[in-house]
């Protein structure tokens, strides 16, 4: 049986993982150096935290549910404790990206990222509806990719990624250069700041006097369709010309010129890396 080392087994997302593991072919080895996270394991999961010189120098794999600014950091200190061959996976893009991981040719790095459920795809249960993080109910797509190692253990690793993010609806392969890209420049220096940006807009016409429920619904609704326009999902659908006029006055209000290029240059992607990194 393959035995996975899940360290940060008793943080937020450690559980959620952890709680996926126990029912799924692969042994865990849950490794957890907190009290507290200890305590939150054994209670959330029914799971033990083990010693983790133990879990690792008898892992197949090492699963890394820390922070991301911590990945390198951590992966620096276990590094020589682990077997060749071990695949050591990682769930975020930034310290293999920035360069922060340990020398080591004979282990697999792999790295494989959420893609949360789609905010356009219709739903099968009001749980499922309101699982907006995914791994619990709502189908998601994740991203992967083998960093170094043999092509056998993407087959492996992906596995497993479809085990700790389950329900999976799709998988794709990526670079990890893809999903350095993906987040955090496309998601979090784009999809989040126009999200706030957003949010930031709808308080202002409630300060101007819209009422609060109803500018929410508004927003939020012409959000679906605009969305579904924008993405090709709703092929029927069109901007109006009015629409498209305030589109057009409104790109250089919002936007400055050239911010395409600024936020989705390689070195820039590279700077934002190193800078999570850094905390």
């Amino acid at each position: 049986m393959t035995k996975v080392a899940l360290l940060g087994a008793g943080g937020k997302m450690g559980v959620r993982l952890a709680t996926n593991l126990r029912n799924s072919r692969f042994e865990i080895d849950p490794v957890e150096i907190s009290e507290d996270g200890r305590a939150r394991l054994k209670s959330e999961t029914g799971l033990d935290a083990v010693d983790q010189d133990t879990a690792l120098a008898n892992a197949d794999v090492v699963l890394m549910a820390v922070p991301d600014r911590l990945i390198g950091k951590i992966a620096h200190g276990f590094i020589d404790k682990v077997r060749p061959g071990t695949a050591i996976i990682v769930l975020d893009a930034a310290a293999p990206y920035a360069g922060e991981m340990p020398k080591r040719d004979d282990v697999t790095y792999f790295c494989t990222h959420p893609c949360h459920p789609h905010i356009l795809e219709v739903q099968d249960s009001a749980e499922a509806q309101r699982d907006y993080f995914g791994g619990i109910a709502a189908p998601q797509g994740i991203v992967c990719a083998l960093i170094q190692g043999p092509e056998e253990h993407y087959a492996l690793c992906e596995e497993i990624a479809k085990v700790i993010y389950a329900p999976v609806a799709r998988s794709h392969r990526c670079t990890l250069e893809n999903i350095a890209v993906l987040e955090p420049a496309l998601s979090e220096t784009v999809a989040a700041t126009l999200s706030l940006a957003l949010r930031d807009a709808t308080d202002r016409a409630v300060a101007m006097g819209v009422p609060e429920a109803a500018a929410h619904d508004f927003v939020l609704g012409h959000l679906k369709i605009e969305l579904a326009i924008a993405f090709g999902i709703f092929p029927e659908g069109k901007f109006s010309d009015g629409a498209l006029m305030a589109i057009d006055k409104a790109k250089t209000v919002i936007f400055r010129e050239n911010w395409l290029d600024e936020v989705f240059s390689l070195d820039a992607v590279k700077k934002s890396v190193e800078e999570i990194c850094a905390g």
